[in-house]
């Protein structure tokens, strides 16, 4: 488990600005609070950090230090993208999926310079693979898992891009859509395997 903040870097927390999440500190407080998941670089110059979920829920804790959720989007949680992985369903795994697709908007509410969340932030932009898998999954798609059919969300050499395979190619790419992304099913020349192409939207 991540260690509590020290009570320098909870002081920081406890100043960042109410409406925003913006923090103040030094660079050392700063990248502290960053590998504590309780901060975030914002992508953009001049390059702020906010308080990302669990640092906003620790902030309204009060002053008590108390340990960072770690079920947060950039951090310890993965979502399923298909394949080899271990599957856990149950309750439980839903509702780290139903926290996780929860903080991921709260993250575009805060980084997108509209706080729009009806496209992805610059978060998703760098983990394009995940950001499509826990879209998927909170919507309830089923991951391929041991000769199981379900989705596969795979990297590509295009820039923002990547490719969703399996049974149920329309529902996946309507699922996207809603989500942000732009979409479309092509059809890849040497294997003939059918998948959805997937970007994140711009505007």
């Amino acid at each position: 488990m991540a260690r509590p903040p020290t009570a320098a870097q909870r002081r920081v927390i406890e100043d960042a600005d109410p409406g925003t999440g913006r923090l103040r500190g030094t660079d050392a407080q700063l990248a502290a609070l960053v590998r504590l998941g309780l901060a975030f670089r914002h992508p953009r110059p001049p390059h702020d950090h906010f308080l990302t979920p669990a640092g906003h829920r620790l902030r309204e804790a009060g002053p008590e230090p108390a340990p960072a959720p770690a079920a947060e989007p950039a951090g310890v949680f993965a979502a399923r993208v298909g394949g080899a992985e271990e599957i856990s369903p149950g309750p439980s795994r839903a509702r780290e999926v139903r926290d996780a697709w929860q903080g991921l908007l709260e993250l575009r509410r805060m980084t997108n310079p509209d706080s729009a969340t009806d496209r992805p932030c610059g978060w998703e932009r760098t983990h394009l693979v995940r950001a499509a898998a826990l879209a998927l999954e909170a919507a309830g798609h089923r991951p391929e898992h041991a000769g199981t059919p379900g989705y596969r969300v795979r990297a590509t050499p295009q820039p923002e891009a990547v490719a969703v395979y399996g049974p149920a190619l329309t529902e996946y790419a309507a699922t996207l859509e809603a989500a942000g992304w732009q979409c479309g099913e092509y059809t890849e020349a040497r294997t003939r395997a059918r998948h959805v192409l997937a970007s994140p939207r711009r505007v």
